[in-house]
């Protein structure tokens, strides 16, 4: 009886160490698709501040 609640016990760790691995399995794709998001936002930043700058040299040029 011993051993089958032995057994019982370790089965059920496991299933539970599997739930842990699902659950951050979940998290680290919800942080992978928030950083590839950020990325996004932080290209579109960036060609915004490079199209800012070129206008402003441009206008720079003009006015001397």
């Amino acid at each position: 009886m011993r051993l089958y609640h032995k057994i019982l016990k370790g089965i059920e760790a496991m299933i539970n160490m599997q739930k842990m691995l699902k659950d951050m399995k979940k998290i680290a794709e919800e942080t992978n698709t928030t950083i590839i998001e950020m990325e996004g936002m932080i290209l579109i930043a960036s060609i915004n501040n490079q199209v800012i700058n070129t206008m402003n040299i441009m206008q720079i040029s003009e006015d001397l």
